[in-house]
């Protein structure tokens, strides 16, 4: 924004914005749908700052009615109310900007991709892997609330019904942007069934949130791979099929390692692990971007270190508690159920003021 006011480069946004909506009801347009959709994405990704920005106007307005009801006004009540409704104006006007530096704030490129996302069962045993099971449940819930799609990538059930490992792709709008703070170690406390005493035992598992990277974004040379073919197994190692359907692919350069056997055909198997293969290189290459950039600007590519303990689903008290922003809840089992919109939106806000704390203070 270096170079115009705050007004200056909303005014020019709006101004933008109008166009693209004028473009949009040309006959032109509607007959070329890539065009189309191009400037389709173009005004719908400024729609919310310019409505923000409008609002803004309009509390401006207001306020200078007030002030001129306070200047002008001979009737007392009337003065009063007008001194109530000031003291409001500003008070959201405070508000409404800090929203829109927000909204003007560099995009994460990221946000608008869809993810891969691996659950892995940690400290605990089998209740470590029945939470993960629980874990993935809860992520599918919330994706069905939010109009998304999920596909199992890869998995590693346990004896009692858990899941030692799960690999699964979620598909839909900015699932990025809502769910890249869920990477860390949840911790879960609670009288697990195969405990006689009822004693509460503490388990972990670990999640990680990983942007799916397309073919763009990374580039594979198959000179860098090796694929190894095997027999799918199930619980306990035993074969489940006889042919060699399985795919092991080892990226020579990273010794990146993985492995898939969900699908009967090797084709798809060999399919879906180039897919977390794809999204594992592009999370190094991020990783490797952020400590370039310097400590006092990682925030504003990533945050959170999946080996850190982030958040305790506590099932005696009916609690669960983000350690990273200080919010506590008394409804786990809604959360369980996918309802995580407090914490979903209480961690992108937190974050964003984060953020923008930091560009103001380099401004």
């Amino acid at each position: 924004m270096a170079g115009f006011t705050l007004s200056e480069r909303l005014d020019q946004l709006g101004a933008r914005y109008d166009d693209l909506t004028q473009q949009l009801q040309t006959a032109e347009l509607v007959s070329d749908s890539s065009k189309f959709q191009k400037v389709a994405k173009q005004h719908s990704d400024l729609q919310q700052i310019v409505a923000k920005h409008r609002e803004y106007q309009q509390i401006e307005k207001d306020l200078a009615g007030a002030h001129q009801m306070i200047a002008e006004g001979d009737d007392p009540e009337m003065k009063q109310m007008a001194y109530d409704e000031e003291k409001q104006l500003v008070a959201k006007k405070e508000i409404v900007e800090r929203e829109l530096k927000v909204l003007l704030l560099p995009k994460d490129p990221n946000d608008e991709k869809s993810v891969i996302v691996e659950i892995r069962a940690g400290t605990g045993g089998d209740e470590a892997a029945l939470f993960a099971a629980e874990l993935f449940r809860m992520y599918s819930r919330y994706a069905e609330t939010q109009g998304w799609k999920v596909e199992v990538l890869e998995s590693s059930p346990s004896s009692l019904g858990g899941m030692k490992e799960i690999v699964a792709a979620i598909n839909g709008h900015k699932v990025y942007s809502k769910l890249k703070y869920e990477s860390g170690v949840h911790r879960v406390q609670r009288v697990p069934a195969t405990e006689t005493q009822g004693r509460i035992h503490t388990s972990a598992a670990t999640v990680a949130v990983l942007p799916e990277a397309d073919e763009i974004d990374i580039k594979i040379e198959a000179k860098d791979l090796r694929v190894d073919t095997f027999c799918s197994s199930g619980p306990g190692g035993q074969s489940v099929n006889t042919t060699y359907s399985a795919v092991r692919i080892t990226h020579i350069p990273s010794g990146l390692v993985v492995s898939q056997q969900d699908e009967k055909s090797q084709i798809k198997n060999r399919a879906k692990a180039m897919r977390v293969l794809r999204a594992r290189l592009y999370e190094m290459e991020l990783e490797k971007q952020q400590s370039a950039i310097g400590a006092e600007r990682r925030g504003q590519i990533k945050t959170g270190d999946r080996s850190e303990k982030i958040r305790t689903y506590n099932f005696p008290q009916n609690r669960v508690t983000d350690h990273r922003i200080g919010l506590t809840l008394h409804n786990l089992g809604d959360v369980m159920e996918g309802k995580l919109g407090a914490l979903v939106d209480g961690l992108v806000s937190h974050y964003e003021a984060e953020r923008l704390e930091q560009e103001l203070a380099q401004a």
